[in-house]
């Protein structure tokens, strides 16, 4: 079911002081930068060998990365896995018993199809799935 880790999400206080660390000082290159009006965050991506590390700083306190950085401090704040059939695999993970904290997919402001698992059933680790698609050879 699960074909790659897609991006790990890493919530931060400061874009701009974790963008030095990861570009200036360990040579990753960022790859862009954006904001998500609907979840209330600034998203800097810096893509590593067909996995993307995400900073993810929060633009209003009641954002769920703001809640985040609150209860938990800064860090990875979530790992997201790319799956062929978004809907197929969340009906397998609950009929598996695992909590769903989307029923159903959400399409994102950039055009992603997401879900998340509750932590509660993944051992505390958030869980996101993305759709992606995977060309199978002819």
């Amino acid at each position: 079911m699960i074909k790659k880790v897609e991006h790990i999400g890493v919530a931060v206080e400061s874009i701009e002081k974790a963008i030095h660390v990861f570009r200036d000082l360990l040579g990753i290159p960022l790859e862009k930068m954006c904001e998500l009006d609907a979840i209330k965050t600034k998203i800097a991506f810096f893509p590593v060998d067909g996995c993307t590390i995400e900073l993810i700083e929060p633009m209003n306190p009641s954002s769920p990365a703001a809640k985040f950085i609150q209860k938990r401090g800064e860090g990875i704040h979530h790992i997201c896995l790319g799956v062929e059939n978004i809907e197929a695999a969340l009906r397998h993970y609950e009929s598996q018993g695992i909590e769903l904290l989307n029923k159903t997919p959400i399409r994102t402001e950039d055009g992603r199809i997401i879900a998340f698992l509750n932590p509660k059933s993944t051992h505390g680790v958030l869980i996101e799935l993305e759709e992606i698609c995977i060309v199978h050879p002819a």
